[in-house]
């Protein structure tokens, strides 16, 4: 969080050096450096187009591998994560001056789809709507001064008009862009209305959930970010995490067997497919992370090689229809004990064989050694201390020089002469080891 804010001081300040425990932050492009951050080039339709004005600083790209809405905006400073009057008219603003651009009637969606944009503005005794300032509140730049609406729209309106004019290749790719968004759009309006039906439907009576009391969008509930998502695989499982669940912010979904890969595919297979149709529902993310049911989702899968699969098919889900998930820290890994090492006074649970060999010379000299190999084999009463204070999560982390496309191309795609050399050169064969006493 400190390396982040840091960064952004930076950014909304070039030339500015800032060392922190040795290491030095600098930049010299402003927004441009902080969309460059966040977005690897090779995910960009195309290069990021940056303005600058007097008391106001955009930029903007549209991103290949996300669907959804993108922005980082601030005031005087200070990080609106929930936006404000100034985002709002920069949304506004975009499509109003692409529209006339092109001369095109296009939707709103279809030119705002993938975009990745940033934007700060400074105001004169700035009014925010939080105690935190997340939400600018203001309505005017300042007394006497034009209202924000009018000022962002006026130099988008100007900036951007001439950018696109002057930069015929950029405006090319981005026509093409929206053009796509549209084509996506109709082709999905169908299924996506027959999804939306199945989905209430099984909402109804949905067996895959089980829902918590408490969720993300509750922002007056003090235990709003706690709520949090397991997915599991089977009935088994589920049945294990949900007896031994808070049911106020833990909520279940099971699987019905492995997922697709649905590396390449477009997101019309998110609505054919029932299991991510559902999932999707689940979350709330159809249109925009704004509404996310949980503030973690949590992957519970058995830790054998089925289970390592349902994993990647799961992050490749996500990397590949809501990056941003990842990109905002929302998606773990649930770490569960491989052994069990016990004796007539004590219980120690292994999630490793180091664990497992440090727990056997602590009870020596005859522990009962116990291989859990599915989380079904847990009882709900063992469970409960898994997923509780204790609980153990790997973070889905995503490095933001990475190419998603080319990552999930590698990962996911055709099985290459390259990823053939990856796996023999990182090939790892595990053994059972019986300990002698």
């Amino acid at each position: 969080y400190i390396i982040k804010m840091l960064k952004n001081y930076c950014y909304l300040n070039t030339g500015l050096t800032i060392i922190y425990n040795g290491e030095k932050f600098f930049s010299n492009n402003g927004l441009k450096d902080l969309l460059e951050e966040n977005i690897a080039e090779e995910d960009m339709v195309y290069p990021i187009i940056h303005l600058l004005g007097d008391d106001i600083e955009i930029a903007i790209t549209h991103s290949k591998t996300q669907y959804s809405e993108e922005y980082y905006s601030f005031v005087n400073g200070q990080n609106t994560t929930q936006g404000g009057t100034h985002l709002g008219a920069f949304r506004e603003s975009i499509v109003k001056t692409i529209k006339e651009f092109y001369n095109k009637p296009f939707e709103a969606s279809d030119i705002r789809k993938s975009i990745v944009s940033a934007i700060v503005v400074r105001v004169e005794e700035p009014v925010f709507e939080s105690q935190t300032k997340t939400k600018l509140g203001s309505t005017d730049m300042g007394p006497d001064l034009p209202s924000v609406r009018t000022f962002v729209n006026d130099f988008i309106k100007t900036k951007l008009d001439n950018f696109l004019h002057k930069n015929p290749e950029t405006a090319d790719l981005l026509l093409r862009k929206i053009l796509q968004a549209e084509r996506e759009r109709k082709e999905l309006s169908g299924i996506r209305k027959l999804a939306k039906d199945r989905a209430k439907k099984s909402n109804l009576h949905n067996k895959k959930l089980r829902d918590c009391r408490v969720h993300l969008t509750d922002a007056k509930n003090a235990r709003s970010l706690e709520s949090t998502l397991f997915i599991t695989e089977g009935d088994s499982a589920s049945g294990s995490i949900t007896k031994s669940r808070d049911v106020n912010t833990q909520a279940v979904f099971s699987l019905r067997g492995k997922p697709l890969n649905s590396y390449g595919m477009s997101k019309k297979i998110v609505y054919e497919n029932e299991e991510f149709n559902l999932l999707q529902a689940a979350l709330n993310i159809e249109e925009s992370m704004e509404d996310l049911r949980y503030n973690n989702i949590v992957i519970a899968t058995d830790a054998d090689v089925d289970g390592m699969h349902i994993r990647l098919l799961l992050i490749t889900f996500f990397l590949q229809f809501f990056p941003e998930m990842i990109k905002e820290g929302h998606l773990y890994i649930l770490q569960t004990p491989l052994f069990r090492v016990r004796n007539k006074k004590e219980t120690i649970y292994c999630y490793s064989e180091q664990e497992k060999r440090d727990a056997i010379e602590k009870l020596k000299p005859k522990p009962e050694i116990t291989r859990f190999k599915g989380l079904g084999e847990i009882s709900p009463d063992e469970f409960k201390s898994f997923i509780g204070e204790t609980i153990r999560l790997d973070p889905v982390m995503l490095d933001k020089s990475t190419s998603i496309e080319k990552l999930l191309e590698f990962y996911m795609g055709k099985n290459t002469p390259d990823r053939q050399t990856f796996i023999i050169n990182n090939l790892k064969v595990e053994l059972d080891v019986v300990e002698a006493n």
